[in-house]
């Protein structure tokens, strides 16, 4: 596969420690990305490849040139409604699982972006899924899954994004089973058979048991970035103002892992490796 690590050398741990309103740790997170040619460029045909392998583009495009296959069908639209929003999202996620697989070192399977029908919608599910095996070989209760939302501010509103992927990740021990078996079925799609049985390892829990772990990531652009806001997160409970009306406590509030991730001017950086990544196809 096309991945590369080499922009999470500029995600740095600032060793900094918010508190929550209920008094629960968050991470912070700085992503010092900077103008390199060389790094820029193999982050986007990194970022490319979530959407549409190398490998496959020649087919899907038809007559299109790649650029505007990518730029038409499976790019979020920089200019629509929705799209730069949509973007936003995205980068968030994929930067979340970047950090996941290459700091914390999980597998985290690639499956969710290129699967969209509508390109300026979220898919569905928990945002990001990894795995870690405690033994090369066989089973352990050691074995480690990892569920994290992941929520971008990189425009001005008075919204706790953080609190926002709290509240989503409450949700996410409800839709387990079905994120589970889409990333399962889009790896044997692909032909990736042992890949997609790593994944049925943790599809059923009270027969071979292993640990949970849930997380809430906040990716935030620094001029857009207010600890006091932050600080007002409380894991406990969805506030009445969610959409959901009803205080449903988190249920792995307690071991519940919150990171910041932020840095400048986040939003150019975004838009600039969706151009990379199209030009450069």
């Amino acid at each position: 596969m096309p991945w590369t690590s080499e922009h999470t050398k500029w995600l740095v741990d600032t060793g900094e420690r918010l508190k929550t309103a209920d008094g629960k740790d968050v991470e912070v997170w700085e992503f010092q990305h900077q103008d390199d040619d060389d790094v820029l460029s193999a982050w986007a045909k990194h970022f490319r490849n979530h959407y549409c392998l190398d490998a496959e583009i020649d087919f899907f495009r038809a007559k299109r040139t790649r650029q505007d296959y990518l730029n038409s069908i499976k790019f979020p639209c920089s200019t629509s409604k929705l799209g730069p929003g949509i973007r936003a999202g995205d980068f968030g996620e994929i930067l979340v699982a970047d950090y996941l697989q290459w700091l914390l070192g999980f597998w985290v399977p690639r499956v969710r972006w290129g699967s969209k029908v509508i390109r300026d919608e979220s898919p569905k599910g928990s945002d990001v899924i990894g795995f870690r095996f405690h033994k090369k070989d066989g089973t352990s209760p050691k074995d480690v899954l990892v569920v994290f939302e992941a929520k971008t501010k990189f425009s001005g509103s008075g919204k706790n994004r953080l609190q926002d992927a709290i509240n989503d990740s409450a949700k996410d021990h409800l839709r387990i089973d079905e994120s589970l078996n889409f990333i399962k079925q889009k790896l044997f799609e692909r032909k990736e058979i042992e890949q997609a049985q790593l994944v049925e390892r943790f599809q059923s829990p009270v027969d071979v048991p292993y640990k949970e772990t849930y997380g809430a990531a906040a990716i935030i652009s620094d001029e857009h970035f207010d600890a006091k806001i932050i600080a007002g997160a409380d894991c406990g409970k969805i506030p009445k103002s969610a959409k959901s009306k009803e205080l449903i406590p988190h249920p792995n509030s307690k071991s519940l892992v919150l990171v910041i991730i932020k840095g400048p001017d986040m939003m150019t950086l975004v838009h600039e490796l969706y151009r990379r990544a199209a030009d450069e196809a």
